[in-house]
Order: structure tokens, then C-alpha cells, then sequence
């Protein structure tokens, strides 16, 4: 039997050579003024945040009451959607793919597997470092406006808020961001760490311990996407860790 007529049209689209071609690390992957807004948008998220966090602590009581989880998750998913329509509009006005920003693929259940296992076990070494941290630091108490998934519903729409930041998180800062700045600073190592920084900014407003704890997060998983050349165990791995956090607390 001829296996190769067999093959779906989609399939042989995406193993077309565009998709597959590796891109130089001094290639710009959208216009920098794209990447201007994107930074706008998070320093105004921290903003509002920290603006946020200031009216929990002032008035703690009106954050401890029951609050509706589900509109929550659901405008969560929406924005970590919108965040990676934004990318992706942004590399495709260089004609670059999703696919080129993801790198790896799992074209057999080996590379699969692989890639599952490597996002378990960064998920492991990313406990041990917040394990060695928290020997030498207390937590930071905050007042959250966030209440832990409890209902059925509640956690399923948790799983589908975690996987939503995986994918659109690391595509964004890990693969947009990370060559971007790669580019526009000549070094890769550069790169990671002012990825982080941004990744960590829009968390700012939990306070600097919290930042830190974003920044380690972005420098380990840039660290990764760097090592492996996709972001495919980076988005196992960050995935996983929100699920954990949100179920278990961990």
C-alpha cells in the first residue's frame, strides 16, 4: 500500500519547507514598534494591578467574600488568547508561522514522550528551586482577588485557564519575545534575561518577592526553549505548574 497517498492535506502543508526553516537568531520576528506596544501593554498591566493589590489590602473584607470563579476563568482564557492573537499577528507581518516561534514537533509518539518528559521533569526542578527559596525566605502574605477552584466546573475551567497561559505565555515571551530581543541585542543570553524581566514586571504588583519568583520562572524556562529550540516542554511544564498551584497550592 502506498502510505504516502494516505497522508492528510494538512499534514503535508505543515511539513512544507516555510514552516520547517530554522530562523537566524539575528532575525527580528516582527516590527519593533510591535513589540513597544507589547511591553506597553504589560507596564499597564502591572499598573493595574498594583492598583489592584492597593484596594485589596485597604479593604480586605470586600475581597473575602464568595466571588463568581467562573466569569473569572472564562475572561482569563479570553485574554491569554488574545495575547497570543497578538503575537501571532505580529510574526505574520514578517511571514513568520506559529510553527517556526514553537520549534520541535511530534511527528512520532517518541518525540512525544520526550518532550512529556522533559516538561515533568522541569516542573520538578522548578518545586526544588521554589523548595531552596522558601528555606531561606518567608512567603510573602497577599490578599488575593483569586479564590481556589472548588466546584467541578471551577476546576475544569482552572485546567483550561493553566493550559491557555502555557501555550500563549511561553509563545509570547519564551518565543516572541526571547528573539526578539535576541536580535535586537546581538546575544542570546541578553535575550533571556530581558524576557524575564518583562514576564516578571506584570507580576510586580504581588510584591518583589513574588517578581523574583516570576523572573527565576522566565529565566529557567528561556533557559530551556534556548536548550531544546522549542517551546514544546516549557508549555508542558508551565502548564503543569499552574494546575498544581491552583489545585494543590503548590
Amino acid at each position: 500500500m502506498n502510505t504516502a497517498a494516505l497522508a492528510s492535506p494538512i499534514q503535508a502543508k505543515l511539513e512544507t519547507p516555510s514552516t520547517h526553516t530554522a530562523l537566524p537568531e539575528t532575525q527580528p520576528v516582527a516590527p519593533y514598534w510591535h513589540t513597544a506596544l507589547f511591553a506597553g501593554i504589560f507596564f499597564t498591566l502591572a499598573i493595574a494591578g498594583a492598583v489592584l493589590q492597593s484596594h485589596a489590602k485597604a479593604h480586605p473584607e470586600s475581597f473575602g467574600q464568595t466571588r463568581q470563579m467562573v466569569p473569572l476563568y472564562l475572561s482569563l482564557i479570553a485574554m491569554e488568547y488574545g495575547l497570543f492573537a497578538f503575537v501571532r499577528g505580529g510574526i505574520g507581518r514578517r511571514g513568520i508561522s506559529v510553527k517556526q516561534i514553537l520549534g520541535g514537533d511530534w511527528s512520532t509518539p517518541r518525540k512525544f514522550a520526550t518532550d512529556l518528559a522533559l516538561g515533568f521533569g522541569f516542573w520538578a526542578a522548578w518545586m526544588a528551586v521554589l523548595a531552596s527559596w522558601n528555606l531561606f525566605f518567608s512567603s510573602s502574605a497577599a490578599v488575593s482577588v483569586y479564590t481556589p477552584p472548588r466546584r467541578p466546573l471551577e476546576i475544569m475551567l482552572w485546567i483550561a485557564v493553566s493550559i491557555s497561559a502555557g501555550i500563549a505565555e511561553e509563545f509570547a515571551f519564551r518565543g516572541y519575545l526571547q528573539r526578539q530581543f535576541g536580535a535586537l541585542t546581538g546575544s542570546r543570553w541578553i535575550a533571556v534575561i530581558l524576557q524575564a524581566v518583562l514576564f516578571g514586571v506584570a507580576h510586580s504588583y504581588e510584591g518583589w518577592r513574588a517578581a523574583i519568583h516570576i523572573i527565576s520562572f522566565g529565566v529557567m524556562f528561556g533557559l530551556i526553549a534556548l536548550w531544546r529550540k522549542s517551546l514544546r516542554p516549557g508549555i508542558i511544564a508551565h502548564a503543569w505548574t499552574d494546575i498544581m498551584a491552583g489545585l494543590f497550592g503548590l
